[in-house]
């Protein structure tokens, strides 16, 4: 599986590898007790179609979990009858670094700010932030049903100067890229990149607050 490396700090470049949920030796390479539920199944070669999809199907269970089950029924030959999004991850090439923010499912989400400074939100709680989830997710949701999954592996990340939008789903993964400028007055990517600004926007300075 592609290892990309944007950031100077290998730890950094870890938590940014693990967002797409595309690698799932690293996963596990990272899971401190894979013996336990959903990891016993999802690391195991001889689990099934069914036992993935009692992962995706379980409303306790990750967004990043259901997603490694869904690449593992796609691995399998399966795919999957319904298109569910399941994260949304929005990067920016700027001349200081790398900047990304990955939106789940389930209103998790993750920012590495382009000096390779992470945070962590994992408030499934917070209706403000909630509902900034749920937005982005309805627009982005527009722009998936309008193009095709891509059949390769990841791409490295943006350039300088470039922007891209990662959709995962069901059936895999979507993106679109394109100069920063003209990605945010696109109209089909528009709403999309404004909505993931806002939840960006809200879930730092709610961080800073809490941590004042």
């Amino acid at each position: 599986m592609l290892s990309v490396n944007p950031y100077s700090l290998e730890s950094t470049n870890i938590i940014y590898n693990l967002l797409f949920c595309d690698d799932l030796d690293l996963y596990k390479d990272k899971t401190e007790d894979d013996t336990t539920y959903p990891f016993n199944l999802l690391f195991s070669p001889n689990s099934s179609v069914t036992e993935f999809q009692q992962i995706i199907d379980d409303p306790n269970t990750s967004a990043r979990s259901k997603i490694l089950a869904y690449n593992n029924q796609l691995k399998m030959g399966f795919k999957p009858a319904r298109k569910d999004l399941l994260a949304v991850i929005v990067e920016l090439g700027l001349d200081e670094g790398l900047d990304v923010l990955a939106s789940y499912g389930d209103g998790t989400a993750r920012y590495i700010n382009q000096t390779g400074k992470i945070l962590i939100w994992e408030t499934r709680d917070d209706q403000e932030a909630n509902q900034l989830t749920a937005t982005l997710f309805a627009n982005a949701m527009d722009v998936v049903t309008k193009i095709g999954p891509w059949d390769d592996v990841r791409r490295p990340h943006p350039a300088t100067g470039t922007m891209r939008i990662t959709f995962l789903v069901s059936d895999g993964l979507y993106f679109g890229e394109g100069p920063i400028n003209v990605l945010f007055n696109d109209a089909l990517a528009q709403p999309t990149l404004h909505a993931a600004t806002e939840l960006m926007q809200y879930i730092t300075e709610k961080s800073l607050q809490e941590d004042l």
